[in-house]
Protein backbone atom coordinates (compact mmCIF):
# COMPACT_ATOMS: atom_id res chain seq x y z
CA UNK A 1 0.00 0.00 0.00
CA UNK A 2 1.49 3.52 -0.94
CA UNK A 3 2.60 5.29 2.23
CA UNK A 4 0.31 8.40 3.07
CA UNK A 5 2.60 11.57 2.49
CA UNK A 6 2.88 12.59 6.49
CA UNK A 7 4.17 9.09 6.57
CA UNK A 8 6.92 9.92 4.23
CA UNK A 9 10.50 11.42 5.24
CA UNK A 10 10.82 14.81 4.33
CA UNK A 11 13.18 14.75 1.79
CA UNK A 12 10.57 12.69 -0.28
CA UNK A 13 8.02 15.38 0.19
CA UNK A 14 9.95 17.58 -1.99
CA UNK A 15 8.11 19.75 -4.67
CA UNK A 16 8.63 22.72 -6.42
CA UNK A 17 7.65 26.35 -5.26
CA UNK A 18 4.66 28.11 -5.78
CA UNK A 19 5.41 31.55 -7.54
CA UNK A 20 3.65 33.01 -4.65
CA UNK A 21 6.49 30.78 -2.37
CA UNK A 22 9.29 32.56 -4.51
CA UNK A 23 7.95 35.58 -3.94
CA UNK A 24 8.20 35.07 -0.32
CA UNK A 25 12.42 34.37 -0.18
CA UNK A 26 13.97 37.60 0.31
CA UNK A 27 17.09 37.37 -1.10
CA UNK A 28 16.12 36.53 -4.72
CA UNK A 29 15.17 39.86 -5.12
CA UNK A 30 19.02 40.69 -5.06
CA UNK A 31 19.59 38.50 -7.83
CA UNK A 32 20.59 39.27 -11.41
CA UNK A 33 17.91 37.82 -14.03
CA UNK A 34 20.03 34.77 -14.84
CA UNK A 35 21.45 34.12 -11.81
CA UNK A 36 17.51 34.23 -10.43
CA UNK A 37 16.86 31.65 -13.28
CA UNK A 38 19.21 29.49 -11.95
CA UNK A 39 18.79 29.58 -8.14
CA UNK A 40 15.07 29.57 -8.60
CA UNK A 41 15.06 26.25 -10.71
CA UNK A 42 17.12 24.55 -7.78
CA UNK A 43 14.71 25.70 -4.87
CA UNK A 44 12.35 23.12 -3.44
CA UNK A 45 10.00 23.40 -0.68
CA UNK A 46 8.52 20.84 1.67
CA UNK A 47 5.58 20.49 4.42
CA UNK A 48 7.34 20.42 7.44
CA UNK A 49 5.65 18.45 10.54
CA UNK A 50 6.10 18.63 14.11
CA UNK A 51 8.81 15.59 14.74
CA UNK A 52 10.12 15.98 11.48
CA UNK A 53 14.26 17.38 11.72
CA UNK A 54 14.86 19.87 9.05
CA UNK A 55 18.47 19.80 10.58
CA UNK A 56 20.56 17.30 12.94
CA UNK A 57 23.51 17.20 14.86
CA UNK A 58 26.26 15.36 13.15
CA UNK A 59 24.27 15.33 9.28
CA UNK A 60 26.01 16.71 6.53
CA UNK A 61 24.43 20.13 5.40
CA UNK A 62 23.47 19.58 1.71
CA UNK A 63 20.74 22.45 1.31
CA UNK A 64 20.89 25.87 3.05
CA UNK A 65 17.42 26.45 4.15
CA UNK A 66 14.75 28.81 5.28
CA UNK A 67 11.16 29.24 6.06
CA UNK A 68 8.36 30.04 3.91
CA UNK A 69 5.64 29.90 6.40
CA UNK A 70 5.57 28.68 10.20
CA UNK A 71 7.46 28.61 13.00
CA UNK A 72 11.15 26.27 13.46
CA UNK A 73 13.30 26.27 16.65
CA UNK A 74 17.08 25.61 16.69
CA UNK A 75 18.09 23.44 19.62
CA UNK A 76 20.90 20.79 20.94
CA UNK A 77 21.00 18.38 23.22
CA UNK A 78 23.38 18.63 26.61
CA UNK A 79 25.24 15.80 27.88
CA UNK A 80 23.12 15.90 30.43
CA UNK A 81 19.95 14.66 27.92
CA UNK A 82 18.24 18.11 28.23
CA UNK A 83 17.50 20.11 25.10
CA UNK A 84 18.43 23.78 25.22
CA UNK A 85 16.63 25.68 22.74
CA UNK A 86 19.06 28.38 21.10
CA UNK A 87 17.01 30.24 18.79
CA UNK A 88 13.18 30.30 16.72
CA UNK A 89 13.01 30.89 13.08
CA UNK A 90 10.01 32.57 11.40
CA UNK A 91 8.73 32.92 8.11
CA UNK A 92 11.45 34.58 5.70
CA UNK A 93 14.45 33.58 8.01
CA UNK A 94 17.14 31.71 6.24
CA UNK A 95 20.02 29.74 8.45
CA UNK A 96 22.95 27.35 8.48
CA UNK A 97 24.62 29.79 6.05
CA UNK A 98 27.95 29.49 8.16
CA UNK A 99 27.57 25.51 8.39
CA UNK A 100 27.34 24.99 3.88
CA UNK A 101 29.76 27.99 3.67
CA UNK A 102 32.54 25.47 5.11
CA UNK A 103 30.43 22.59 4.04
CA UNK A 104 30.43 21.02 7.67
CA UNK A 105 28.14 18.82 9.47
CA UNK A 106 25.07 20.04 11.73
CA UNK A 107 26.28 21.19 15.30
CA UNK A 108 22.24 21.45 16.04
CA UNK A 109 18.82 20.46 15.18
CA UNK A 110 16.16 22.48 13.47
CA UNK A 111 12.55 21.02 14.11
CA UNK A 112 9.13 22.59 12.98
CA UNK A 113 6.80 23.90 16.37
CA UNK A 114 3.73 23.36 13.78
CA UNK A 115 3.31 22.50 10.53
CA UNK A 116 5.78 24.84 8.48
CA UNK A 117 7.02 25.06 4.48
CA UNK A 118 10.61 25.11 4.38
CA UNK A 119 12.74 26.00 1.25
CA UNK A 120 16.29 24.51 0.45
CA UNK A 121 18.83 25.37 -2.24
CA UNK A 122 21.30 22.71 -2.85
CA UNK A 123 25.11 23.52 -1.19
CA UNK A 124 26.42 23.36 -4.94
CA UNK A 125 24.04 26.31 -5.99
CA UNK A 126 24.95 28.17 -2.87
CA UNK A 127 28.25 28.15 -3.79
CA UNK A 128 27.59 28.78 -7.46
CA UNK A 129 26.18 32.22 -6.14
CA UNK A 130 29.09 32.81 -4.32
CA UNK A 131 30.99 32.82 -6.71
CA UNK A 132 28.57 34.66 -9.55
CA UNK A 133 26.73 36.99 -7.50
CA UNK A 134 27.40 40.04 -5.91
CA UNK A 135 23.93 40.65 -4.63
CA UNK A 136 23.84 37.07 -3.24
CA UNK A 137 27.15 37.90 -1.62
CA UNK A 138 25.95 40.82 0.14
CA UNK A 139 23.36 39.33 2.00
CA UNK A 140 25.31 36.77 2.82
CA UNK A 141 27.28 39.30 4.33
CA UNK A 142 24.59 40.93 6.04
CA UNK A 143 23.10 37.62 7.10
CA UNK A 144 26.28 36.94 9.11
CA UNK A 145 26.83 40.35 10.65
CA UNK A 146 23.29 40.31 12.11
CA UNK A 147 23.22 37.15 13.30
CA UNK A 148 26.55 37.80 15.22
CA UNK A 149 24.76 40.61 17.05
CA UNK A 150 22.11 38.68 17.60
CA UNK A 151 24.02 35.89 19.21
CA UNK A 152 26.22 38.36 21.21
CA UNK A 153 23.31 39.97 22.70
CA UNK A 154 21.91 36.56 23.56
CA UNK A 155 25.00 35.43 25.01
CA UNK A 156 25.16 38.38 27.48
CA UNK A 157 21.04 38.32 28.06
CA UNK A 158 21.21 34.67 29.15
CA UNK A 159 23.42 35.20 32.04
CA UNK A 160 20.61 37.47 33.38
CA UNK A 161 18.09 35.06 35.23
CA UNK A 162 15.01 37.25 34.53
CA UNK A 163 12.00 35.56 33.04
CA UNK A 164 10.49 38.64 31.84
CA UNK A 165 13.95 39.48 30.24
CA UNK A 166 14.64 35.98 28.45
CA UNK A 167 10.78 36.44 27.05
CA UNK A 168 11.59 40.40 25.46
CA UNK A 169 14.79 39.09 23.78
CA UNK A 170 13.41 36.23 22.64
CA UNK A 171 10.70 38.32 20.85
CA UNK A 172 13.12 40.89 20.22
CA UNK A 173 15.14 38.58 18.40
CA UNK A 174 12.15 36.78 16.09
CA UNK A 175 11.32 40.29 15.06
CA UNK A 176 14.07 41.30 13.55
CA UNK A 177 13.34 42.96 10.51
CA UNK A 178 16.89 41.97 8.39
CA UNK A 179 16.92 38.31 9.86
CA UNK A 180 13.39 37.01 9.31
CA UNK A 181 11.82 40.07 6.64
CA UNK A 182 8.71 37.76 6.59
CA UNK A 183 7.20 38.76 9.96
CA UNK A 184 6.46 42.38 9.61
CA UNK A 185 4.60 43.57 12.47
CA UNK A 186 2.69 40.60 13.51
CA UNK A 187 4.51 37.62 14.94
CA UNK A 188 1.75 34.33 14.43
CA UNK A 189 2.86 32.41 17.52
CA UNK A 190 0.93 30.99 20.67
CA UNK A 191 2.24 31.52 24.41
CA UNK A 192 2.72 27.80 24.73
CA UNK A 193 5.30 27.70 21.17
CA UNK A 194 6.82 31.06 22.76
CA UNK A 195 7.33 28.83 26.01
CA UNK A 196 9.00 26.11 24.07
CA UNK A 197 11.46 29.07 22.45
CA UNK A 198 12.47 30.22 25.69
CA UNK A 199 12.11 27.70 28.36
CA UNK A 200 9.36 29.06 30.47
CA UNK A 201 6.09 27.64 31.15
CA UNK A 202 2.80 29.56 29.13
CA UNK A 203 1.73 30.75 32.32
CA UNK A 204 5.26 32.42 32.93
CA UNK A 205 5.31 33.74 29.70
CA UNK A 206 1.47 35.23 29.76
CA UNK A 207 2.80 36.94 32.44
CA UNK A 208 5.82 38.29 30.76
CA UNK A 209 3.46 39.20 27.99
CA UNK A 210 1.26 41.10 30.19
CA UNK A 211 3.98 43.54 31.34
CA UNK A 212 5.13 43.76 27.62
CA UNK A 213 1.91 44.88 26.39
CA UNK A 214 1.45 47.36 29.66
CA UNK A 215 4.58 49.04 28.35
CA UNK A 216 3.28 49.38 25.14
CA UNK A 217 6.02 47.71 23.09
CA UNK A 218 3.56 44.61 22.10
CA UNK A 219 -0.28 43.93 21.49
CA UNK A 220 -1.53 40.94 22.28
CA UNK A 221 -3.46 39.80 19.36
CA UNK A 222 -5.84 36.42 18.40
CA UNK A 223 -3.02 34.26 17.23
CA UNK A 224 -0.31 36.34 17.49
CA UNK A 225 1.11 39.46 18.85
CA UNK A 226 2.23 42.76 17.42
CA UNK A 227 5.03 45.39 17.21
CA UNK A 228 4.27 48.34 18.63
CA UNK A 229 7.39 49.69 19.54
CA UNK A 230 10.81 47.72 18.71
CA UNK A 231 12.95 49.92 20.33
CA UNK A 232 10.97 49.47 23.32
CA UNK A 233 11.41 45.91 23.23
CA UNK A 234 14.90 45.77 22.67
CA UNK A 235 15.48 48.17 25.38
CA UNK A 236 13.55 46.04 27.88
CA UNK A 237 15.14 42.68 26.73
CA UNK A 238 18.56 44.12 28.12
CA UNK A 239 16.87 45.27 31.00
CA UNK A 240 17.55 49.11 30.08
CA UNK A 241 20.51 48.72 27.90
CA UNK A 242 19.88 49.05 24.19
CA UNK A 243 20.56 45.74 21.90
CA UNK A 244 24.09 45.69 20.31
CA UNK A 245 23.76 44.74 16.68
Amino acid sequence: MQALAHELPLHQRRRRPTAQELDGIPWLRQLQPAEYERAASHITVGDALPGDFVCRVGRPATYWFGVVEGLLKMSSDSAQGQTVTFTGVPPGGWFGEGTVLKREAYRYNIQPLRKSVVAGLPVDTFHWLLDHSIGFNRFIMNQLNERLGQFIAAREIDRLNDPDVRVARSLAALFNPVLYPGVGEVLRITQQELGYLVGLSRQRVNEALAALEAQGAIRVEYGGLRILDLSALRTSSTGGKAVAR
